[in-house]
């Protein structure tokens, strides 16, 4: 059961990579078909963080207060209301109307699915179930790159309808967490009772509240997490997933080439780091990714700088990929 569930909520986290993918492979045939300029197709593909940000503060109270399978399901609803907004457009408003109602979608499941796993998941398994939720999100984003190198924008919709459909059609097959606040939790209990003591100590924890976090022994824990994803996406891991197609062609390397090979390269990597996490340690895995980080971004920097100088011109292509490889695979 705790299988079936895991692959039931990753179908969310699949959601949230085609919606961070999308925006890549969709660029020139968006902008083409709309006549929609640079800045208004950059303005279309970054209000998906407005309505993350939306979603991620709205998710805690929906999932404490409707439980975490109705508010999986909500966010599954939003998101093809969504891409059903995408696919009608025939101009910038409704582009960009449903792009926010993608991104409130991938901010209520980036807390919802990986918080389901880590409430399902015994010990032994938790940091390979957990892992997971992010080789899920690559896996939707290179879905998006990959078959986006080769159909419509129109038509790479039905890449994104996919996972939230079958999110739907799975949630009524499993049960909720064992520590919902519904009246679910007696018939959870009992589907997860094999999982044991793991399930008695989610249903032993005290209620949360906000204060909490400001205690002085949870503080350390707190900074170093809530930094950890400040510094994650002030690394430019974001501009790079919306706007890869319109960087490679940039430094005068091929958009769907690119694209296509960030798609194939970055699952098994992810794949990588999942097994290594019980193995390895967070630690010496943030470690390494923090070194991919700035690698990637000293090449992809010194590649357009040696265009703008025109040093080099034969070494910027590569430079570029180097670099977006580096930076995208150290997610």
């Amino acid at each position: 059961m705790v299988l079936l569930s895991t692959a039931v909520a990753v179908c969310g986290s699949f959601e949230f990579g085609t919606c961070v993918g999308y925006s890549a492979p969709a660029q020139a045939g968006i902008v083409g078909d709309i006549g929609l300029s640079n800045s208004q197709y950059g303005i279309f593909a970054s209000v998906l963080t407005v309505g993350a940000m939306v979603g991620a503060l709205t998710s805690g109270r929906l999932a404490d207060t409707l439980g975490r399978k109705m508010t999986m399901r909500l966010a599954a609803i939003v998101g093809i209301f969504g891409w059903l907004a995408i696919y009608l457009a025939k101009g910038a408003t409704m582009l960009c109307l449903g792009r926010v109602l993608l991104g409130y979608c991938t901010g209520v499941l980036s807390y919802v699915v990986p918080v389901f796993i880590s409430e399902i998941a015994p010990k032994g398994l938790r940091g390979g179930l957990a892992a997971s939720n992010q080789l899920f999100i690559c896996s939707g984003c290179s879905a998006a790159y990959i078959i986006g190198a080769t159909i419509s924008w129109r038509s790479l919709v039905i890449v994104g309808l996919v996972p939230c459909v079958f999110l739907l059609v799975g949630l009524p097959f499993i049960p909720e967490s064992p520590r919902p606040t519904s009246g679910e939790r007696k018939n959870s209990v009992l589907h997860y009772k094999s999982l044991g003591e793991h399930v008695e100590s989610v249903l032993g924890l005290p209620k949360a509240r906000i204060q909490d976090l400001f205690h002085r022994k949870n503080m350390y824990a707190v900074i170093v997490g809530v930094g950890l994803k400040v510094f994650q996406q002030l690394g430019g891991i974001n501009a790079l997933g919306f706007y890869t197609s319109y960087i490679f062609s940039s430094a005068g390397f091929s958009g769907k080439l690119g694209t296509t090979l960030i798609g194939i390269i970055q699952i098994p990597i992810t794949l990588l780091g999942a097994l290594l996490m019980d193995r390895s340690g967070r630690r010496t895995l943030l470690l390494v990714s923090s070194s991919g980080t700035f690698v990637g971004c000293f090449l992809t920097g010194l590649s357009f700088y040696f265009k703008a100088q025109g040093l080099y011109t034969q070494l910027v292509p590569t430079l570029a990929l180097y670099g977006i490889l580096v930076q995208k695979l150290r997610n």
